[in-house]
């Protein structure tokens, strides 16, 4: 008898944790498991990229992503939509507007965290029991299979650093007792969210991401990546324009580097709610042509094997997919010394951890941009590293 395996997940759309739930969706074994994705949003751009072996649950669905401005609307509606459904509209708003105003007080409003639980009781809900139901990431898709799926075993992943995200345990509502398994994708992350949860500290361990690293390189020879003709030393980004990232910084480090006549220019691939904001601050700073952000970009890779120089200037990560793709395919690294990137990057050997500030930024870019030689031997490095695939064999011992 094939075993059945859900997965659930905020939203698809292109992201770390949703392109590790991908990479490892496509190493499952369709004659061991009858696996089902649910996603809670009912949106994502990556549901192109779904193996063929995954049974959609959703009845139905938008490739609109959650960062774009059009699907921002697609998602208000779902929003709204899950305050009426199922029922509980008082409770539903009698706990957002406590977590509003808790989020007041820290002043720091995050809507995402702030709707989680709403759309998580207002999701569609199916009469199906399975062997394994799998919280891929935190938020509304832990809460959906604590309170709303049958399920021989339940586990639950941790993909940020839950303090510095937002997360408190007034939004949680004790989903996480309901877990047999709790897993963090770093050491970091796992002690960050021992400091929210000491009593999870049995049921805790570590489980990195799995990274489909043929694939990446594979499609890193696939036609595509810079059209603008530019000659000079390339710089790339990968990742949501969110205040998480640091894109801030970054703009502020290339006005540093332009006032240093350094032939370089910066490129971003992704999207997000800070866009407006940073190309505003990019037109202020006169660096429209120096500080380019491309969107979302259907194959990224590409772009990373013709880059000079891959920057992650995140103020925290729980693990990022971005550094890890950037080794893969043997880019020069510099990240923010910050939670999570401290855990991938071995500072001096395969890569350069840097404080984050534009000051600090903009040095160490201009140290790698003089010194092709390290970069060579940075990028080198990187491109030794394997992911081991260790999801697969916990996945067989759960299902025990």
């Amino acid at each position: 008898m094939k075993k059945k395996l859900l997965f659930v997940i905020n939203t698809l759309s292109q992201a770390g944790a949703e392109t590790a739930l991908l990479g490892f969706l496509r190493r499952l074994d369709s004659q061991k498991y009858e696996i089902y994705l649910f996603v809670l949003t009912e949106q994502g751009e990556l549901i192109k990229k779904l193996p063929g072996n995954v049974r959609l649950l959703n009845p139905t669905f938008s490739e609109r992503s959650v960062l774009t401005r059009k699907g921002r609307r697609v998602l208000t509606k779902t929003v709204l939509k899950s305050f009426v459904r199922n029922g509980g509209l008082v409770y539903k708003l009698f706990y957002t507007a406590r977590n509003f105003v808790d989020m007041l007080r820290k002043r720091r409003i995050q809507a995402d965290k702030l709707f989680w639980r709403v759309i998580s009781d207002g999701a569609e809900r199916f009469d199906m029991s399975f062997d394994l139901a799998v919280a891929w990431i935190e938020g509304g898709a832990a809460y959906y299979v604590a309170d709303h799926v049958k399920a021989r075993k339940k586990i639950a992943f941790i993909h940020t650093d839950y303090e510095s995200a937002g997360y408190t345990r007034a939004m949680d509502q004790g989903c996480f007792i309901n877990y047999g398994n709790i897993f963090a994708v770093s050491a970091e992350t796992k002690d960050h969210f021992l400091k929210v949860y000491p009593e999870y500290a049995a049921k805790l361990a570590v489980q990195h991401n799995m990274l489909d690293q043929e694939f990446i390189r594979r499609r890193a020879r696939e036609p595509g990546g810079f059209a603008d003709g530019y000659q000079g030393f390339r710089i790339l980004s990968v990742g949501r324009l969110t205040w998480q990232k640091g894109y801030d910084i970054a703009i502020e480090a290339m006005e540093i580097l332009k006032k240093r006549e350094l032939d370089i220019r910066w490129y971003v691939l992704g999207e997000g709610d800070q866009k407006k904001t940073l190309k505003e601050k990019i037109q202020e700073m006169e660096l429209e042509e120096d500080f380019l952000l491309l969107g979302q970009i259907d194959n990224p890779y590409p772009y990373y094997v013709q880059s000079d120089l891959y920057v992650h200037p995140a103020r925290y990560e729980g693990k990022s997919i971005a550094i890890q793709e950037a080794q893969t395919l043997g880019c020069a690294v510099i990240a923010s010394d910050s939670n999570g990137n401290r855990e991938q990057i071995e500072d001096g050997k395969d890569g350069l951890l840097c404080e984050l500030t534009s000051q600090a930024v903009a040095e160490c870019i201009e140290m790698l941009y003089m010194n092709e030689e390290k970069r060579k031997q940075l990028g080198e490095e990187a491109k030794r590293k394997e992911i081991l695939h260790e999801q697969e064999q916990l996945f067989q011992k759960l299902l025990v």
